[in-house]
């Protein structure tokens, strides 16, 4: 199998893992708040991957620092957006970013974004929406935090195209992690008044801070090596339709025509995509280093 198809691969299970792991999130946030869980999952997964791969350059640590404040910028918006407003236009707000990620990528490099790019960022971003709103879209007072959220995940995600083909994909990564997990425990120790996981938490902890946050943000981050910032953004927009399915199979939640149309705009949105770009258009410059030197 040909390097970008294994990459495509990776970055779809990624979808897959954060999308099917978004239950147990959201059952976790229902009991430890928001902050402390977003520190302590990713601490837990910065400390799996630093034991597998330590930073040994200090632009390794520099350069997936900011990578980690932008991830961090993301989950804190997000999390302070949801105290003033509603799971559905979070979720679609935060959808911007399918959206965004070519524009940001485009200003970066100082051109205009392909039509056909922009076209399937619109289509998957469509599909993001049938899944995600559920009783009509009503502006609320957190939503401007969602779009600041939206940003800095397109931003990250844009970043990581540029910069992590520099790096030992698993410590790069760590740094991420640690960046974002330090964040997430000082961030809930002055507004949360930081709790530690308890009997009834620690499992969730467990599972997103080793499977989603060392496993996945790694398949993602080593994915880019070899994706561009656009394509990176359409195939994780498969996230949504992951949890809509996770959630009919677990928990018996039906997704409805409206759901399944948006899973096959989603879709839709990736082939266009694919199918409309030339294999070498968004390949970062550099040749990308093997995951542990």
């Amino acid at each position: 199998m040909r390097r970008p198809a294994v990459a495509y691969l990776a970055l779809a299970v990624a979808s897959f893992v954060f999308g099917a792991t978004f239950v147990v999130s959201k059952d976790a946030v229902a009991i430890l708040p928001p902050l402390a869980f977003v520190g302590w999952r990713f601490m837990l997964g910065a400390a799996v991957l630093f034991g597998l791969g330590r930073p040994r350059s200090v632009r390794t640590w520099q350069e997936g620092g900011i990578a980690g404040l932008l991830l961090f910028a993301g989950y804190s918006l997000q999390t302070q957006g949801l105290t003033t407003s509603t799971a559905s236009n979070s979720g679609l707000i935060t959808g911007l970013y399918v959206v965004l990620t070519p524009l940001v990528a485009s200003a970066v490099a100082r051109r205009l974004p392909r039509p056909v790019v922009a076209f399937g960022a619109l289509i998957a971003f469509g599909g993001f929406g049938l899944l995600t709103i559920s009783e009509g879209l009503h502006l609320q007072g957190g939503d401007l935090y969602t779009v600041g959220c939206a940003f800095a995940y397109a931003g990250h995600i844009v970043y990581l195209s540029r910069r992590a083909h520099r790096h030992p994909v698993i410590a790069f990564t760590a740094v991420q992690l640690l960046v974002t997990g330090v964040g997430g425990l000082v961030g809930s120790a002055l507004i949360e008044g930081l709790q530690t996981p308890g009997a009834d938490t620690w499992m969730a902890v467990v599972v997103t801070g080793v499977v989603v946050s060392a496993g996945a943000f790694f398949l993602q981050v080593w994915s880019q090596t070899v994706i561009g910032p656009a394509r990176t953004a359409i195939v994780l927009a498969l996230e949504p339709a992951f949890a809509a399915a996770t959630g009919a199979i677990v928990l018996g939640e039906r997704l409805g025509r409206r759901g399944l149309l948006g899973a096959a705009l989603i879709l839709g949105g990736i082939y266009v995509v694919l199918a409309g770009t030339g294999a070498e258009d968004e390949l970062p410059t550099g040749e990308a280093t093997s995951p542990a030197h």
